[in-house]
């Protein structure tokens, strides 16, 4: 027997609403917003001892892939959370997945896929405490970057303990079960992936606010190009999207 899905009830949407309307998203791209970053996952991984840790910051190289994307998770103007997005093509394999599971990540891209690989999630544990549901609204990043970009799957590296909640949430299936051999980490790692192409209209119906406009995704993830400049932060769309009208306030955490 499966515990019940609390999290597609209309309460959970609607709290999960709530937080997003003081919600920003910001592309990391300057020397100083890193640098925040860098503490921010320096803070959570310290806390959760995923990995030895010397300094205050953690930045690496596949932060300045030209197909990573870092984001920063603002609420009301304080950053909550982090991740990091890679565009995984045969022609372009950089992937943080890869560094564990590369036979998997390899197969997938020999067979000619494309691949969302979020990487480096963190978020400041004193502010989540109160802040239930956050990270709904920071996995929603990788779930827009798959449509955006077409990708054949959408990966989740988690440690065997959150696979549930993947596999739940957007239906992700295991690819490599839960191995010890991680290398620098100090936590047991799986490997799984979503089928977004199939599944994407099931779970935005059960999670409406994983829905984004068109406009959205460019201002995310459109290169110089296709966006006429880069703004300070992204509003999120999903209430436009899902066409669902803003609730009186809420008391939600200040």
């Amino acid at each position: 027997m499966t515990k019940p899905d609390l999290e597609a009830k209309p309460d959970f949407n609607a709290r999960i609403f709530d937080l997003l309307d003081r919600v920003e998203y910001r592309r990391i791209e300057t020397a100083e917003d890193m640098e925040e970053v860098g503490r921010i996952r320096a803070k959570a991984y310290k806390l959760a001892d995923i990995m030895p840790i010397s300094g205050n910051v953690i930045i690496d190289d596949l932060d300045f892939d030209p197909q990573s994307y870092v984001f920063g998770i603002y609420y009301d103007e304080r950053l909550i959370s982090t991740m990091r997005i890679h565009h995984v093509t045969p022609e372009h394999r950089v992937s943080a997945s890869a560094g564990i599971f590369s036979s998997a990540i390899d197969s997938f891209l020999d067979a000619g896929m494309s691949l969302i690989d979020p990487a480096r999630f963190a978020a400041d544990p004193e502010e989540m405490r109160h802040l239930r549901g956050m990270h709904m609204l920071t996995i929603r990043l990788a779930l827009i970057a798959t449509e955006f970009f077409d990708a054949d799957r959408c990966l989740s590296m988690v440690v065997p303990q959150h696979a549930a909640f993947y596999e739940r949430t957007i239906e992700s299936r295991v690819v490599v079960p839960a191995t010890s051999e991680t290398g620098g980490y100090n936590v047991s790692a799986t490997l799984l992936a979503a089928d977004l192409r199939s599944s994407r209209h099931r779970i935005n119906e059960r999670f409406p606010f994983f829905r984004a406009q068109r406009h959205e995704m460019r201002m995310l993830y459109g290169k110089p190009n296709d966006v006429a400049s880069t703004p300070l932060t992204i509003l999120p769309t999903a209430r436009y999207a899902a066409n669902i009208r803003r609730a009186p306030s809420a008391a939600l955490p200040a």
